[in-house]
């Protein structure tokens, strides 16, 4: 940028490049640079050329960007891809509680144990009020609910892929490969609860971990850390 000596001697801007910014929408997200919930603008920017302050010329198009309202940093579009701490954590207790259903429609819901050590978990999630009752209730409208399913040789076998991917997909990018591991371990010990695996719980858990983009090693290898006590 040029600059001129001004009649008292202070530095005059001669020319530069003015972006000038406009809001098309706002909301909350996760600032990576706060490192919290926030709200944001979001922004579109025109650049123009100024000489001695006046906008004369465009120079096209700025951003799209993500601006902080708190920090003031602008961020890309993909920051918006990051969930907010109340809509992680909403992720994460219906993951729990869609695994520890899937495990118990494969296995069954006559073991105490079982039902007990699935009410834990999905407690343990987040979710304190959940009851043996709402699961089993939950499992019966599910079996009731004969229209969603395709017919198959596995009882509910294509929705209950269906739910664990719909569910965990959009979770796994933001969780560290320790917590992702972490809920499969959680639903191999719900299906540890009552015996062995079944040939159906071994293949919802597979179902899991496909969905956490796990290896199939990586997952054989945690249903056997799962059956070790710890």
């Amino acid at each position: 940028m040029l600059q001129a000596r001004g009649l008292f001697g202070r530095n005059a801007r001669v020319c530069g490049i003015r972006t000038s910014w406009t809001t098309i929408g706002d909301g909350e997200f996760f600032c990576p640079g706060c490192g919290g919930d926030r709200n944001y603008r979001h922004r579109t920017g025109r650049r123009r050329f100024t000489l001695l302050g006046v906008p004369l010329l465009g120079r096209g198009a700025a951003g799209p960007v993500v601006e902080c309202a708190a920090c003031r940093t602008r961020f890309g579009p993909e920051a918006l891809d990051q969930p907010t701490t109340a809509r992680f954590s909403a992720m994460l207790k219906d993951a729990v509680h869609t695994v520890a259903l899937a495990v118990l429609v494969s296995g069954g819901t006559s073991s105490r144990a079982v039902r007990r050590t699935a009410v834990h978990t999905v407690r343990a999630a987040g979710l304190a009020d959940c009851t043996e009752d709402q699961l089993t209730s939950l499992i019966e409208a599910l079996a009731a609910d004969t229209g969603r399913y395709v017919a198959d040789t596995t009882p509910y076998g294509a929705a209950l892929a269906i739910e664990l991917h719909e569910a965990l997909e959009p979770l796994a990018p933001h969780l560290a490969p320790a917590g992702r591991e972490s809920i499969v371990l959680q639903g191999a010990r719900i299906a540890l609860a009552d015996g062995p695996y079944t040939q159906a719980e071994r293949e919802v858990l597979a179902t899991v971990g496909v969905a956490l983009r796990l290896s199939e090693d990586a997952t054989a290898r945690l249903l056997e850390t799962a059956r070790t006590p710890s």
